[in-house]
């Protein structure tokens, strides 16, 4: 967050919106730590305050969970929710179904970069996963 004081690079304002964004991910008490020092999850949501503090009203997040256990994944994904509701449009690339279909709530499928569907995450069902993606296709 920087230091404090007249020779600091940062406004108050941007100390109060970093903490604000900080705790909104769930990171306050590691407001001082270097991200390095952080693990894979927290970084990620480091990754999210960072993103919040342009005040953004579109997120784009390009596998926000790719290399993230399952337990971790899902935090994330809430977080991404909650920013979400809370009337941020949140854009996201995820390669499993199952994450589409638990918190988004419209999904466009793309195959050889061609969009061969759009709609509700309810509409695609197993053998609509498999006719966009193949026989051979498993969810994972």
């Amino acid at each position: 967050l920087g230091s404090h004081g007249p020779f600091s690079p940062f406004t108050e304002r941007e100390r109060e919106l970093a903490e604000k964004c900080l705790s909104r991910v769930g990171l306050s008490e590691f407001a001082r730590k270097q991200v390095k020092q952080l693990s894979g999850g927290q970084q990620q949501r480091v990754a999210i305050a960072r993103a919040l503090m342009q005040e953004p009203s579109v997120i784009l997040a390009d596998e926000p969970v790719a290399s993230l256990d399952p337990a971790t994944a899902d935090s994330i994904m809430q977080y991404l929710g909650e920013i979400n509701r809370d009337g941020i449009s949140v854009i996201c690339s995820l390669h499993f179904l199952s994450l589409a279909r638990r918190y988004g709530n419209r999904v466009i499928a793309l195959k050889d970069g061609l969009k061969v569907f759009e709609g509700l995450p309810g509409e695609i069902d197993n053998a609509r996963f498999k006719q966009i993606y193949g026989q051979d296709s498993e969810e994972i």
